[in-house]
């Protein structure tokens, strides 16, 4: 029976408020200590947040003796005593689970906090009445990963992870890798650094935290999947930063270059390729510094090859079975294939390679795009580049009508991408000024046509798009005087059918070419240079 709240005096709603709170609490959510309960749905209490990073300190912290000497052991002993601050603002507002965080990259943590513990694993110790006497008790091992997963999910907020790295948060979580841990242990201290390193005020904590991200480097050589994919992603996050040059350096050696590209190669988890092969992407993209110091070594260890030997073995998977969960890694390595492709002094490698031109023309021509559609507009953009570097090869595919219908398919999928329809338009003029109209037979010029024909929606719905009238211009022009002259030779050829004229028949195909020539001569008001089959449509 619903009360009505008028009826019942303030202290009791609170009361019942509060159980309502602990009972709707969800079962992973470890009980707060008895002062510091608060609404889990709303807001977060700093104290709180401190009693959980207190409770991942490793029971052998303060006796563990290594490369980081006295001032590792002097941050143990300070977070080891009282050490919440009294000063840290309210987090009122902040969700506790599935916080936003502010458009960052970060790991979404599943509901379930307790997935990946092996059966052998028991719980030695008890987390009941873990902060007595101003110490952090050693927690068990089930229980580390209850705080340690709510952490992980915390710091996905700014806020929070602020709180955090001021409240000693990485000397504890670098205290946990650098002491044997167990793998689900490693990978959710990867996991709390990773989403820590999205936000600027604790990624400067992590760059200055001494031996921070040598450790984190140094976990690349686990055996582990999952420990894998979470330090891959934070090289990731870190090379995309503003200290993108400090993570660089630590990942300057051969032997840690030579694990990543390994890693990549030998995986057989589709989710652990596509977070090595994102580390190398995040490399080719980063600053210029970061290039001239990873980028060289990558390339003389085979970045090229790799490259592509994944991406024959993706499009291998994609043709002969269609796996969702493959379809980010084909995204990532054509990504990564066409960053490269425009870097000086190491795109001829990946324009001159004529396998990968073959992968990337399979791609466009492939009949159903929709769940691959991504990764069809970077091919177009990736052949793009090659054709500037080679436009030879443009010769190859003048005559292949799939894959100028796969061209065109790609428009619908781009129209919010001004460079790469940029880059069709350029392909399509680079094709179509090497057909000669007048010499071709009158079946193959009925193919040219019956494609553009059917794809004219297509043409006439980007056509639409005025912003591309900023933007490469003169290969679009230049296109449509193509099509203009291949749509006109066939109306000419047409006209002497005498048959077909004394029947007086118009077919439905009559009317789409007119449609279709009408639309293109509207938009083909510009009037380009002279064209030549090699000529550069770039601007």
């Amino acid at each position: 029976m619903a009360v009505d709240a008028k009826s019942v005096p303030l202290e009791d709603q609170e009361e019942q408020e509060r159980q309502v709170q602990r009972h709707d609490a969800p079962a992973h959510n470890p009980s707060a200590p008895p002062d510091e309960f608060f609404d889990i749905s709303t807001t977060v209490d700093p104290s709180y947040v401190i009693s959980l990073i207190r409770k991942l300190l490793p029971a052998n912290a303060s006796n563990n003796h290594n490369s980081h000497g006295d001032v590792f052991y002097a941050h143990v002993q300070e977070l080891e005593t009282d050490h919440t601050d009294k000063t840290a603002p309210t987090l009122s507002g902040d969700r506790l689970l599935h916080v936003s965080n502010d458009g960052s990259e970060s790991m979404e943590i599943a509901d379930d906090f307790h997935k990946s513990a092996p059966e052998e694993r028991q719980n030695n110790g008890s987390y009941d009445g873990a902060e007595q006497c101003g110490h952090s008790v050693p927690v068990g091992e089930e229980a580390w990963e209850e705080y340690g997963c709510i952490l992980w999910d915390l710091a996905a907020s700014k806020t929070h992870a602020e709180l955090m790295v001021q409240n000693l948060i990485l000397e504890v979580l670098l205290a946990n890798l650098v002491v044997s841990q167990s793998l689900r242990a490693m990978e959710i201290t990867l996991g709390i650094i990773g989403n820590l390193a999205c936000h600027e005020v604790p990624m400067k904590h992590i760059v200055s935290t001494i031996g921070l991200i040598g450790t984190v480097v140094d976990q690349l050589f686990s055996e582990d999947a999952q420990c894998l994919c979470e330090a891959c992603r934070l090289l990731t996050v870190g090379l995309q930063s503003s200290e993108c040059i400090s993570w660089a350096k630590e990942l300057q050696s051969e032997h840690i270059l030579s694990r990543i590209l390994w890693i990549a190669e030998n995986s057989l988890n589709p989710q652990l390729i596509e977070k090595s092969v994102e580390v190398l992407l995040a490399t080719i993209e980063s600053s210029e510094e970061v290039v001239l110091i990873l980028l060289p070594p990558l390339m003389k260890l085979g970045l090229a090859s790799l490259l592509i030997n994944l991406l024959d073995f993706e499009m291998s998977q994609l043709l002969s079975e269609r796996v969702p969960e493959r379809y980010p890694v084909l995204d990532v390595i054509l990504r990564s294939i066409e960053a490269l492709s425009v870097i000086d002094g190491h795109s001829q490698e990946i324009c001159s390679n004529k396998d990968l031109f073959r992968l990337v023309c399979d791609l466009v021509k492939l009949p159903d795009k929709v769940e691959v559609a991504n990764s069809c507009i970077t091919a177009g953009v990736l052949i793009a580049n090659i054709l500037s570097d080679e436009p030879h090869l443009a010769s190859e595919i003048s005559q292949d009508l799939p894959f100028l219908q796969g061209l065109l398919d790609i428009f619908p999928f781009s129209s919010e991408d001004l460079e790469a329809r940029s880059a069709l338009w350029n392909i399509i003029a680079r094709l179509l000024v090497r057909v000669q109209e007048n010499e071709m037979s009158r079946s193959a010029l009925q193919q040219y046509v019956s494609v553009l024909v059917s794809k004219s929606d297509a043409i006439e719905d980007d056509l639409l798009d005025f912003q591309l009238d900023e933007l490469n211009s003169k290969a679009r022009t230049t296109s449509l005087r193509r099509i203009i002259s291949l749509l006109n030779q066939w109306t000419a050829s047409k006209d002497d059918d005498k048959e077909n004229e004394m029947m007086g028949n118009r077919y439905e195909d009559d009317i789409n070419i007119d449609r279709l020539l009408d639309c293109c001569c509207k938009h083909s008001e510009y009037v380009p240079p002279a064209v030549s089959p090699d000529m550069d449509f770039k601007e």
